[in-house]
């Protein structure tokens, strides 16, 4: 994938690949836009802040599809799980807690390794003001996006050296992390 994703920042599909990638991770696909952003961003780090850019403005416009998923579904899909689990009773109190400290939520979880279509589906859950939402959004997945051009950009050749010396080691890296936030998210819901 890493060869492949190297190969495509050259070629004029690519950015259209990657912001496909970044907008769909945000609400359902499972692999997250950095598979993509890093190796283009290696290949091309004149471009890393663009492809930067690009992410962050498609993830969050999945994130608002993921948000509607949320918002839309929680009459036939949203209540059923509340009452699955047994928080029948307290989704007020849950959606309450989520106007108070989702704000938190967004900006830390957005961070993370655990899947940002969690965060887009759950504030369209709770419910949560859709402005801020996006405002929260374009900050947190910004700063994420923009953390890997900064060191793309910055130390181009050095780190894509580093990285294609031990690709095995830095993949084998990048699916636990991938996995303990499915799994911390998991737990955290």
């Amino acid at each position: 994938m890493y060869n492949w994703c190297v190969a495509a920042a050259g070629k004029p599909h690519a950015t259209w690949t990657l912001g496909t990638v970044s907008f769909v991770e945000s609400s359902f696909f499972p692999i997250p836009p950095d598979a993509m952003l890093l190796p283009m961003s290696l290949a091309r780090p004149d471009r890393a802040y663009y492809f930067a850019t690009v992410c962050t403005l498609t993830s969050v416009a999945g994130g608002i599809l993921g948000y509607a998923i949320g918002y839309f579904l929680y009459e036939s899909l949203g209540l059923w799980l509340m009452q699955l689990y047994g928080y029948g009773a307290k989704v007020e109190w849950f959606q309450q807690q989520y106007r108070e400290w989702g704000a938190w939520f967004i900006l830390i979880k957005g961070l993370t390794p655990i899947p940002y279509k969690l965060v887009t589906i759950v504030s369209g859950f709770a419910m949560y003001p859709i402005l801020p939402f996006i405002v929260l959004s374009l900050i947190t997945r910004g700063a994420r996006f923009f953390v890997v051009a900064f060191v793309c950009h910055r130390y181009g050749d050095r780190a894509r050296e580093i990285i294609e010396k031990r690709l095995e080691l830095w993949a084998t890296i990048f699916a636990v992390i991938l996995v303990a936030g499915i799994v911390g998210a998991i737990f955290l819901f």
